[in-house]
């Protein structure tokens, strides 16, 4: 069974990349930003989606502060399908 694709909104990850810009640390959120950026690009290329997973795990205690400054990200990432292979 296949999940069917999430219809990304480039505009909210626009308006997330420019919040998290204005108000974090550029360098902390520096591989989020350019997963995010490629994924405003090209919105239904699912590869994008590990790319900002991984990004987003990525940034530990950050994930917070992201979170409050670009709400978006809970929704996109709450369809995808994380894969456990630890």
């Amino acid at each position: 069974m296949t999940t069917p694709q999430r219809r990304i909104d480039t505009a909210a990850i626009a308006s997330s990349i420019e919040q998290l810009q204005e108000r974090l640390g550029k360098d902390d959120v520096a591989a989020l930003v350019a997963a995010l950026e490629a994924m405003k690009r090209n919105p239904q290329d699912s590869a994008l989606m590990d790319q900002l997973s991984e990004a987003f795990d990525g940034l530990g205690i950050m994930q917070g502060a992201v979170l409050t400054y670009a709400p978006y990200l809970a929704i996109i990432l709450s369809g995808y399908s994380f894969d456990d292979t630890d």
